[in-house]
């Protein structure tokens, strides 16, 4: 299996960026796509972006497309997301998420992620 722990969050002003990273260690990290999903209180976990296994693809929620970017670092076995142009409705806890790459296609479903990192805060104050 692979372990997963999102680092960079924080507490920014509305208009400001921040750059979340994911660190996957155990398993081969080129046999997973990785999701970004967040979570604000009181709100069910809503998917924000995912890149397949080689970077060659990538889909974004319609509420960060233009402001949010992924990426991944295989030789590093990280993911990055470039978020911008930061709104208070961006505020919620960020979650990194591997699904295996024997799946081809890249989903926005929460349950078909099989690995977890605890997450990491982000709350961006008007």
């Amino acid at each position: 299996q692979v372990q997963l722990v999102e680092s960079g969050g924080g507490l920014v002003q509305a208009g400001d960026s921040l750059r979340l990273s994911c660190a996957a260690s155990g398993r081969t990290f080129v046999g997973y796509h990785i999701g970004w999903f967040r979570q604000a209180p009181g709100k069910g976990r809503e998917f924000v972006a995912a890149i397949n296994w080689d970077a060659g693809s990538t889909i974004y929620a319609d509420s960060v497309k233009g402001r949010f970017a992924i990426s991944r670092d295989n030789p590093r076995n990280t993911v990055h997301l470039q978020m911008n142009s930061l709104r208070p409705e961006d505020t919620a806890l960020y979650f990194c998420a591997a699904r295996s790459a024997g799946w081809a296609v890249l989903v926005r479903l929460s349950s078909s992620y099989g690995y977890w990192g605890q997450g990491t805060q982000v709350t961006v104050s008007s």
